[in-house]
């Protein structure tokens, strides 16, 4: 089996199969467009997983490189689970160059709470101070 691998490279990124996954299979982002999904790529700083050539697994995350992080959009495709390989993506992810220093990083997950514990990931500090605009079923309307 071939060695897992993870590239910042976008030129590298399976874009469809991103695509596929996230508005198929997601909870987060079903109906999402190919579009809406090129763009978000283009404008984040992206990392892939690969087995080979063949991408397995990716990770979002919307930053100003200076201050804040967002990670968004992780996913291992289902055959590739439990392989560790999502440990080391985030391991990846947090050890980046230039998300070094940064005031806050956040995430959202509604069922992996534990996995990203281990990353140091915790519960806001002041939730009070936190607020949001939500429109969670804004790519319903794109769903086949």
């Amino acid at each position: 089996m071939p060695a897992f691998t993870i590239s910042t490279e976008l030129a590298e990124l399976d874009v469809p199969l991103i695509h596929r996954y996230l508005s198929k299979e997601s909870g987060w982002a079903k109906g999402i467009t190919l579009d809406t999904v090129e763009r978000a790529i283009g404008h984040s700083l992206c990392f892939g997983g690969y087995l080979g050539d063949a991408q397995v697994a990716f990770a979002r995350v919307i930053t100003d490189y200076a201050t804040f992080a967002n990670l968004v959009d992780v996913f291992v495709l289902p055959e590739h689970q439990g392989k560790g390989y999502g440990k080391l993506l985030m391991q990846e992810v947090l050890a980046h160059p230039e998300l070094q220093g940064l005031r806050r990083f956040t995430l959202a997950t509604a069922d992996a709470h534990g996995m990203y514990a281990q990353f140091g990931f915790t519960p806001p500090l002041k939730p009070q101070s936190l607020m949001e605009r939500y429109f969670p079923d804004i790519y319903q309307s794109n769903v086949d």
